[in-house]
């Protein structure tokens, strides 16, 4: 699956400030800037901040990260497993349990836009 918008979805822990963008300022204040809640794209945070953001909530969800490679979560329910591997904002999965499976993805389409790509 692919996360639509990923860098967008991530909070920014540190204060950031831009500046107003070019056509866009403020006719009373053209020098005033602004602070940042959430993470924009080309922003040096972003990646990160979308990183914190999806291990909250994998982590929430039950799944463990894995000891070595924190790109990988592993989830146990029962005597199913599902595996997640992050890469940026693409997301492969698969497990023991296609009930598993399925509920994973509708886990992450109801927290975050995704799309499926499809089996690998």
């Amino acid at each position: 699956m692919d996360v639509k918008s990923a860098f967008l979805n991530g909070f920014i822990e540190e204060d950031v400030y831009v500046r107003q963008p070019p056509g866009f300022e403020s006719a009373r204040s053209p020098d005033r800037v602004y602070k940042l809640r959430k993470a924009l794209y080309g922003l040096k945070q972003a990646p990160r901040a979308w990183y914190a953001r999806l291990k909250s909530f994998l982590l929430k969800s039950g799944f463990v990260m894995g000891s070595v490679d924190k790109t990988l979560f592993l989830l146990s329910r029962g005597g199913d497993t599902l595996i997640v591997r992050i890469y940026v904002d693409d997301i492969i999965f698969g497990g023991s349990s296609h009930a598993l499976v399925s509920s994973f993805a509708e886990q992450m389409s109801r927290e975050f836009e995704m799309s499926l790509m499809g089996e690998l």
